[in-house]
């Protein structure tokens, strides 16, 4: 693969970008706003990929050496200023948005966005708690600014509760991501939950947090947000995070951790098409 589509991470990026479509969806809409939204969020997400990883090359050099910047494929220099060109796109896509629906509040949230995954990626991430909580706020905003993107009072609530559950998912796999990258992380002096407090506290904590989100699925289709379909899909998803759960609280070694970060990420994918189904 190219390293300069490597990097962006295009799965997570597409995936950024999904949540305004199933916005999108949910509305029963489609239109320029939602196309410029998704391009919003893709290259913001791909902009935060990129400048993480410039940020952690010294870490990467342990924990990912296979990665562009890290690899060597990719420079230092270049690597900050795709970054920074990536952040551009998303900005303008964000100012359009706003210019078009003569609501500025897309563009304020892009803006914010900038800032948070710039500082984010510079210094919240090494912040315990702070930096997984930053990541999870972030994804979870992917929905709400998808919803002020559409600019229907309705489609806001809604996504506002679909960020909520996005945000809280996200924030346990990221816990769950630190157990994983503790040896490069102690390397680099970071102070993560997991150095600090142990990774018994932060399973703990995450296995806490999936429960929560697995209490709030069945909300969305007794609330009338989804028909039936979403709470037979949903209920894959709901089985993969209990899994991922107990996984987590009973070993917290580094494979096992993998494991369940990837077992999160595959049950988030199907949340997100339990919504589809559930708008039909």
């Amino acid at each position: 693969m190219n390293p300069y589509i490597e990097i962006l991470r295009p799965g997570n990026a597409v995936m950024g970008a999904i949540t305004i479509i199933l916005v999108a969806i949910i509305d029963r809409t489609f239109s320029l706003p939602v196309i410029l939204a998704m391009l919003a969020v893709f290259f913001e997400t791909a902009a935060g990929n990129v400048i993480n990883d410039y940020f952690d090359y010294n870490i990467d050099l342990i924990n990912k050496p296979e990665r562009p910047i890290p690899s060597g494929r990719i420079s230092l220099t270049s690597g900050r200023n795709y970054g920074y060109l990536l952040f551009l796109l998303g900005t303008i896509c964000g100012f359009l948005i706003s210019f078009l629906t003569n609501n500025w509040i897309p563009f304020l949230i892009v803006l914010f966005a900038d800032v948070v995954l710039y500082l984010y990626a510079y210094r919240l991430k090494s912040t315990p708690l702070i930096g997984n909580l930053a990541v999870g706020f972030m994804t979870g905003f992917g929905f709400v600014f998808g919803g002020f993107s559409i600019n229907n009072p309705t489609i806001i609530m809604t996504s506002i509760f679909l960020g909520f559950f996005a945000f809280v998912m996200t924030t346990a796999r990221e816990l769950v991501k630190d157990i994983e990258d503790m040896e490069g992380d102690k390397s680099e002096g970071a102070k993560t939950l997991p150095i600090l407090y142990g990774e018994k506290i932060t399973a703990t904590l995450a296995f806490i947090l999936i429960i929560i989100d697995c209490a709030l699925c069945p909300l969305l289709y007794f609330f009338n947000v989804f028909g039936v379909y979403y709470l037979i899909v949903i209920a894959i998803a709901v089985l993969l995070f209990l899994y991922s759960a107990i996984l987590i609280i009973k070993n917290q070694e580094r494979q096992t951790a993998a494991k369940v970060s990837k077992y999160l990420k595959i049950g988030m994918l199907i949340a997100f098409v339990a919504f589809i189904f559930g708008s039909f």
